[in-house]
């Protein structure tokens, strides 16, 4: 009989463990294209890993008076043709970050894209559960400012409609797409110039002005 040890073997895993990197995206490329997430799916940085929410989840969510409210309570409302930025969490897509609920499992499920919210909470529930394909469902931004939550600028459309839009806009070095500071620094920008203007408790105009200005300020023709 030998003495000599089992060789050493890797310890098992698992997809359902976590890491310190494990935070909210949204599922997509790493460019994402103008905005896009699928019906009901999320995902970790990194890899994207579907995470399927069901109709009747999404539902209870967007009934109840309470989640409502606290969604309501980060986005600043402005007239319909203007984008409605998101003050709370973003993701590193640019997309906001709502949480629904605190459900158990570390893809964090109940927290949910803010414009996938905002667009369902007018049109109500979208029946596809999650999407993969080109033909499936995605939430576009018509603005293609991914921190948007202005359900006038969103539309439903499909994941190859989406990136065709987004080839075809953005080299434009006027919009959105363009932005230096990429999608999460854009919208970051047009976060803080909200909560300055509202701190010092500017009126609407002030703090339009303060959109106006972070919005440029990231564009590469502003730079010189």
């Amino acid at each position: 009989m030998s003495n000599k040890p089992p060789p050493p073997t890797d310890p098992p895993t698992s997809p359902s463990v976590g890491t310190r990197a494990e935070q909210l995206s949204l599922l997509g490329p790493r460019d994402p294209g103008p905005g896009a997430v699928g019906a009901v799916q999320l995902s970790l940085l990194g890899r994207p890993v579907a995470v399927r929410l069901p109709a009747e989840l999404w539902r209870s969510w967007l009934d109840s008076p309470i989640v409502v409210a606290r969604f309501e309570a980060k986005r600043y409302v402005r007239r319909d043709s203007d984008c409605w930025p998101w003050l709370g969490a973003v993701s590193d897509t640019g997309h906001g970050s709502f949480r629904a609920a605190s459900l158990p499992g570390v893809s964090r499920r109940g927290t949910v894209p803010t414009h996938l919210f905002a667009y369902q909470l007018v049109h109500g529930v979208i029946p596809r559960l999650g999407w993969s394909e080109s033909e499936d469902s995605v939430v576009c931004h018509r603005c293609d400012s991914h921190g948007c939550v202005n359900p006038y600028h969103l539309r439903l459309g499909t994941a190859a409609e989406n990136r065709a839009e987004w080839a075809r806009r953005h080299r434009d070095p006027g919009g959105p797409l363009a932005d230096v500071r990429g999608p999460a620094g854009r919208t970051r920008a047009i976060a803080r110039a909200v909560r300055t203007g509202l701190a010092l408790a500017e009126g609407r105009d002030l703090v339009d002005e303060r959109i106006r200005a972070a919005e440029l300020e990231g564009l590469p023709l502003t730079l010189w």
